[in-house]
């Protein structure tokens, strides 16, 4: 059953349109023979077949996203990672190309993931069976949306305009298409998130964490929020963020409400044994398998190596590092700061590693110059679970990919953002319900409440927060470009044995479209022109 889950949407979906794949259009690539026995004409039969069909929209698709692309971008672009690694380090330097691989990489990734979205919403109604259930219909046709929507947050948060597909096969005789205005792509995310509102189902997150997988009500409504905060509508964001918050679907990790003190601590979020755990609003959802594509390679591009101690499954590791600029972001007692970043001297009691040739459950970090990999004098501690050890690691495959989930939004940034929203661009903030959320995330970060906090201090506790998780590229983008630009130019962006400065420039809040693609679609050049919805 595993491979069948894996590959049914590849198959029903007939063929991933990316846009650059959209624009060469030759008749081998829409005619390219399937990857199984599987017909979408006889597929949908039944519920479980329907339940199924988006299991792959969790993480299949993203692959290419998660592998190298989003923390070169948004990590090393925001000047909490570093790393000197030529495939990936060109956002260090602000010297992003359009013939960057890895950035092509997540372009196609995030094209594919609209495909697949395009496809069941187009498709999924009039092709299922008369005898399955519409609410189980209805609640595929949400993910889908929900899914479309965030793959389009991610587009015009990186690339600004981009072209609006909502069928891709519109577009098989005509693929050159125009991008589309920003405020229309922002539109088109609205209306998904607030479609996949409307058919997800509602649930509450409990110790079952099998059964927290996928998306629900409350996710879209929690990311629907962050959208809104983006847009600057604090009064929608705070309604949002309150309705998912007074849901009680969602709590901080080991909690029993949603403000309660833990039981467990900021390291547990990231073990593989708390995937799907009740502070996770949503979450890529890794497969090992015998296909390339299918786990999680964080493991391995973080931690150490250093010829002697590894934390990773390959016969490498450690290919991005905290920058210098991150190393001084915690004071020593919060709580994340270890578990965020693995400083020379840290003990990991639970974690097994490979010293020498021999293996070993626990180690200390060792001093700065014997850390490896980039030269940062420290390593990435999050998303980092060490060599496999059954239940505290999970299972690796045959590339020493894993199956920890990739967090992309948790609710601790919900409580954020609810404060964020009440803030609504002020100076500062006393409200009570403010601090209620503002403080519950440094609570369990063993911080002691504040009685006010100003934007500045919010905006640093979401670095913290969220750190190697993707998000800080895009906090610089949405606050005032000479703020943004200033901060960044402070960064120390070189490690260990030598600092580095850079400036960036306007262009480079925004990627460069795909060269692959501009040869393809001209129009991409061309100015965006307004969507009718």
């Amino acid at each position: 059953m595993k491979s069948l889950k894996i590959y049914n949407l590849r198959k029903i979906t007939i063929a991933i349109f990316a846009l650059g794949a959209m624009a060469s259009c030759s008749n081998d690539f829409t005619d390219r023979p399937s990857e199984d026995s599987i017909s979408a004409n006889n597929y949908y039969k039944n519920d479980e077949q329907v339940r199924v069909a988006t299991d792959g929209m969790y993480y299949k698709t993203w692959f290419q996203f998660n592998n190298k692309f989003f923390y070169a971008i948004s990590e090393v672009g925001s000047g909490n990672m570093y790393t000197n690694s030529s495939d990936v380090n060109a956002m260090r330097s602000f010297s992003m190309t359009s013939s960057d691989a890895e950035m092509f990489a997540g372009w196609q990734s995030l094209w594919a993931n609209v495909a697949q979205a395009n496809y069941l919403i187009n498709n999924l109604q009039k092709m299922a069976d008369p005898s399955v259930s519409q609410t189980v219909i209805n609640n595929a046709l949400g993910e889908a949306y929900f899914m479309r929507a965030t793959a389009y947050f991610y587009l015009v948060r990186l690339w600004g305009p981009v072209p609006i597909i909502v069928n891709n096969y519109d577009h098989i005789n005509s693929p050159q298409l125009n991008t589309n205005r920003v405020e229309d792509v922002y539109e088109l995310v609205t209306r998904d998130y607030t479609q996949a509102i409307s058919l997800l189902n509602s649930k509450v997150r409990g110790a079952s964490y099998a059964d927290n997988a996928k998306v629900s009500k409350g996710s879209a409504k929690a990311m629907l929020a962050k959208v809104y905060l983006y847009l600057k509508d604090y009064t929608k964001a705070r309604q949002l963020s309150e309705e998912v918050i007074n849901s009680g679907e969602f709590k901080l990790l080991g909690g029993t409400s949603q403000y309660s003190i833990q039981s467990k601590s900021f390291g547990d979020l990231f073990k593989y044994a708390n995937n799907n755990n009740e502070e996770s609003v949503f979450a890529l959802q890794w497969k090992t398998d015998a296909n390339y594509g299918s786990g999680n390679n964080c493991n391995t591009q973080f931690g150490i190596s250093n010829g002697t101690i590894s934390t990773s499954n390959a016969t490498y590791g450690g290919v991005f590092g905290p920058s210098q600029d991150i190393l001084n972001l915690y004071s020593l007692g919060d709580a994340r700061r270890n578990e965020t970043i693995m400083f020379p001297g840290n003990v990991y009691p639970d974690m097994k590693i490979k010293n020498g040739k021999t293996f070993q459950v626990g180690f200390t970090v060792p001093t700065a110059d014997q850390i490896g990999g980039q030269g940062s004098g420290a390593a990435i501690k999050k998303y980092c679970v060490g060599i496999e050890n059954g239940n505290n690691s999970g299972p690796i495959d045959a590339w020493a990919m894993m199956d920890n989930n990739t967090y992309i939004m948790r609710f601790s940034e919900v409580l954020l953002i609810h404060a964020e929203a009440i803030l609504a661009g002020g100076a500062s903030t006393s409200d009570a319900a403010a601090l209620k959320s503002f403080n519950a995330v440094r609570n369990r970060a063993g911080l002691s409440d504040v009685s006010s906090f100003t934007f500045d201090d919010l905006f640093t506790e979401r670095r913290k927060e969220l750190a190697f998780e993707g998000d800080y590229w895009f906090d610089l983008g949405r606050i005032s470009r000479t703020k943004a630009i200033a901060i960044m130019a402070a960064q120390n962006r070189g490690n260990m044995w030598g600092a580095e400065y850079y400036t960036p420039a306007e262009k480079d809040f925004t990627l460069p479209y795909p060269a692959n693609d501009v040869a393809k679609n001209p129009k991409l050049l061309d100015a965006p022109v307004q969507y009718q919805f």
